[in-house]
């Protein structure tokens, strides 16, 4: 028998109670861990409701955003500049230009209120970014894939907020406007069929 005290997960720890009952942690990329993530209690908006948020958005701010193009946020700022109307700032404390663009330390430096604030951090970073959120007035936060904090969303959704986690931005938008397969990949297809706007 061990006198240390049981440690608290950590973020890329996950606590699983299996069918037999017997608790423990395991990592959060292990395949239990993720088949757990499939019967997740909270419930966002559905897909029209997701398609409302995008078709109603003019301005998008990027939390996390990374000037290094490896990058996921960088892969999704490049979609966003590129092939949408959208008007895209970018948030990093650490980089000063990204895209062209300038980048801002914070949301509450940026020259308008975001409509959506997309989140690249780390799930344990989703309320303060949600706090940041509701302080400058923004009403969407989108947390992109592996994003995923439930606490978080009850929490910003009590304060008015529209939540959205673990889903990509980019992949909602080029999905719902006839550009990519429900997965997220380029159809290759040309097609006449009238795509929504």
């Amino acid at each position: 028998m061990s006198d240390t005290a049981p440690t608290a997960p950590t973020a890329d720890v996950v606590t699983a109670t299996p069918a037999n009952g017997n608790t423990r942690d395991m990592p959060a990329s292990s395949p239990p861990a993720k088949l757990m993530q499939r019967n997740r209690a909270w419930q966002g908006p559905d897909a029209k409701a997701r398609l409302r948020i995008l078709r109603g958005a003019k301005s998008i701010a990027i939390v996390g955003a990374s000037p290094n193009p490896a990058r996921s946020s960088f892969f999704v700022a490049t979609y966003l500049q590129a092939s949408t109307p959208y008007r895209v700032h970018y948030v990093n404390p650490r980089a000063t230009e990204i895209l062209g663009e300038p980048v801002y330390p914070d949301l509450a430096s940026l020259p308008e209120v975001p409509d959506i604030v997309d989140v690249f951090r780390r799930p344990s970073d989703l309320r303060s970014v949600m706090d940041d959120a509701l302080a400058v007035g923004a009403k969407t936060v989108w947390a992109q894939l592996g994003v995923w904090n439930e606490e978080a969303a009850v929490y910003g959704e009590s304060k008015g907020l529209t939540v959205v986690m673990d889903r990509c931005i980019k992949i909602e938008h080029a999905r719902f406007h006839g550009g990519l397969h429900l997965l997220g990949f380029d159809t290759g297809q040309i097609t006449a069929r009238k795509t929504i706007r």
